[in-house]
């Protein structure tokens, strides 16, 4: 769930607030965290069901900025690999299951608190952490993020949207343009040929194929025409897997990074 050293190739670190979510396009038909909440008995799935709290969390941060700031080096954190930064607030239990009450009217405290904290009291004193913020509602961000990041986002943040083919790559782009900051499209899995045309706004790209028994077809030439015209564009790119089963060819192991802009 939180890891140093995370698996996910272009990162370095996963944390997350709380754990849950809800499907929201062809992307998510095999998602690995419904799964895993599934196998861990976690009720979590869905937009009926509570979001469950990640104690470790902000812990978690302070542990990673220490690290680095130690190292002198800026670590990638990805905001979260078992939830959605930008899902509409949802309400939370404990481990035991049981719903967060606010004790003052008997209101449900919902994800939006732990999300608010996280805004206000770690994103301002984590100068050596890239938050990587990663999410499949990027209509959400506007409406999410404090008033003073729509004129003067934080440089330590990069908005991440997903896309998995050119329906939601046309889509996620076009929305994406109202958000000021820095930005980059998770192309994975990819699903189908994808142009990016005359490419705007967007400072990294990352792309890949499925993993897993459920595997849909990727074809590593779909990975080829994002990798020239990234290039042609100026824009990093990394490619993260074919399958997690078959060697990625020599001429696609590319994994560029943005480059950090310190405030």
């Amino acid at each position: 769930m939180e890891m140093e050293n995370s698996k996910i190739e272009w990162t370095k670190h996963t944390n997350n607030l709380w754990t849950g979510c809800t499907k929201v396009h062809e992307g998510c038909d095999h998602c690995y965290a419904e799964a895993l909440a599934r196998r861990w008995n976690n009720d979590v799935w869905g937009d009926d069901k509570p979001r469950k709290e990640v104690k470790s969390a902000f812990n978690n941060f302070k542990f990673y900025q220490k690290a680095a700031a130690q190292l002198g080096e800026i670590h990638r954190v990805f905001v979260g690999s078992m939830m959605d930064i930008f899902e509409k607030p949802m309400p939370l239990v404990g481990n035991n299951g049981e719903p967060y009450i606010d004790y003052a009217d008997g209101s449900p405290i919902c994800t939006d608190y732990l999300r608010d904290k996280y805004f206000e009291e770690v994103i301002p004193f984590t100068p050596n952490l890239l938050h990587l913020l990663l999410t499949k509602r990027e209509t959400n961000i506007n409406k999410i993020i404090p008033a003073g990041w729509k004129t003067n986002p934080p440089q330590n943040i990069m908005y991440g949207a997903s896309v998995v083919n050119q329906k939601t790559f046309d889509r996620v782009t076009k929305n994406l343009k109202s958000v000021n900051g820095r930005k980059f499209l998770s192309i994975e899995p990819q699903l189908e040929p994808i142009k990016l045309g005359k490419l705007e706004g967007i400072d990294w790209i990352i792309c890949g194929g499925e993993s897993g028994v459920k595997k849909r077809p990727f074809n590593t030439d779909w990975a080829r025409s994002l990798r020239d015209e990234c290039a042609a564009l100026g824009i990093p790119y990394f490619f993260k897997q074919v399958d997690k089963v078959q060697e990625i060819p020599d001429d696609l192991q590319i994994r560029q990074f943005p480059a950090f802009q310190a405030a």
